[in-house]
């Protein structure tokens, strides 16, 4: 395994371990692959993630479940970054998001199957000025993010798109982009960073068809 000790620039991406020095946000302790383009970097035991300052539009998905749309690949094709908040279903979902942009993910509660095991609880974003932090299912969340630093929360797990404020805090949901489940939408969301307060646009996959 490899261990990355000081930054490492690949394609204007910023990945560091955190390995030698203590984490100031709880969570996993299991390492992280996180992939650049075609580009695999092991980190241990979690990791942040440094965007460069340019970045301004971060397309979020989330349970999938194993359903990667066409019409979601074509929703977050102008993304930046790409952010999943759980729920998989299958590692080739997160291959073709690659393909568009730098992808973080987080394992959620069917991501079950020993590739999953790569995939973080919970995650850490930094993207300008903006501190993301991202989990599965809002529920679990066991810090305060305000009095942590960060600016948005990003989770999934309820399959119901929605945003809300709390303590300046940003929590956003994108909602399911996978089967849809009861009278759900099937939704993914784009969060842009060029002005304060930051910006969440919700796209509906099935009315874009």
């Amino acid at each position: 395994m490899l261990l990355v000790s000081v930054p490492l620039q690949i394609h204007s991406v910023i990945f560091r371990s955190l390995a030698l020095r203590p984490s100031p946000f709880s969570g996993d302790s299991r390492g992280a692959d996180l992939r650049g383009g075609h580009a695999a970097i092991p980190l241990l035991p979690r990791y942040d993630l440094a965007m460069a300052n340019g970045v301004k539009r971060i397309g979020l998905i989330s349970d999938t479940h194993g359903l990667l749309r066409k019409e979601a690949v074509e929703a977050l094709r102008r993304s930046e970054l790409i952010i999943h908040a759980g729920d998989v279903g299958k590692p080739e979902i997160l291959d073709e998001l690659r393909t568009i942009a730098p992808v973080v993910a987080v394992r959620g509660n069917v991501d079950t199957e020993p590739w999953a095991q790569a995939l973080p609880a919970t995650a850490v974003v930094e993207a300008g000025a903006a501190i993301i932090y991202v989990l599965h299912d809002v529920n679990a969340l066991d810090l305060n993010p305000a009095v942590s630093g960060f600016h948005i929360v990003v989770s999934g797990h309820s399959h119901k798109p929605g945003k809300s404020g709390h303590d300046d805090v940003l929590y956003i949901n994108p909602g399911s982009a996978g089967p849809r489940r009861f009278q759900l939408p099937v939704t993914v969301a784009h969060l842009h960073l060029g002005r304060i307060p930051y910006e969440v646009e919700f796209e509906d996959l099935e009315e874009s068809r």
